[in-house]
């Protein structure tokens, strides 16, 4: 089985899935009395359909091994999911197309981030769990409701992931 290389994530290439989290060019805007830069980075993360309300958790992740070898992916058709590192941490993102579920691995990409990077996978977007390069701690951020908003499921065969430097 061939692996799928995740790439490096850039916004371009990312946009079909999502949103990359990266400190933006630039100066920002002068705030607190000159003492800090803001940079506003997505106006609306889409976590209020169907009576949802944001929530604010922290993951704390083991590294994994690569390559690595999977059978599932998730979902969460009703809000964005939004992943950042905590401190420079790495991490892989699988993802396939919002829609019917993705039934191959040549329905699949793979992104890896360069420790300072995070995602906000746009609603619908399929996707694997978090799959850390570097153990730590990751802010998410995601629709939370009475009713739980996560579809899985099974790809067709196993799938396998690697960041380029881990072949």
């Amino acid at each position: 089985m061939t692996p799928l290389l995740a790439q490096p994530l850039t916004p371009e290439a990312f946009a079909p899935f999502g949103t990359v989290i990266a400190v933006p060019a630039g100066e920002g805007r002068a705030i607190n009395g000159g003492n800090a830069q803001r940079f506003d980075l997505l106006g609306d993360l889409q976590l209020g359909a169907d009576g949802g309300r944001p929530a604010l958790a922290l993951f704390r992740a083991q590294a994994r091994r690569f390559p690595h070898t999977f059978t599932e992916m998730e979902r969460h058709a009703l809000g964005s999911q939004t992943f950042v590192p905590l401190g420079e941490r790495r991490f892989v993102i699988v993802v396939a197309r919002a829609g019917q579920a993705p039934v191959s691995a040549g329905e699949l990409s793979a992104f890896v981030t360069d420790g300072h990077q995070g995602v906000v996978l746009a609603p619908g977007t399929w996707h694997h769990a978090l799959l850390a390069v570097d153990a730590g701690d990751f802010v998410v951020i995601e629709r939370a409701a009475q009713a739980v908003d996560c579809d899985v499921c099974q790809l067709q065969a196993p799938a396998v992931v690697a960041p380029r430097e881990a072949l």
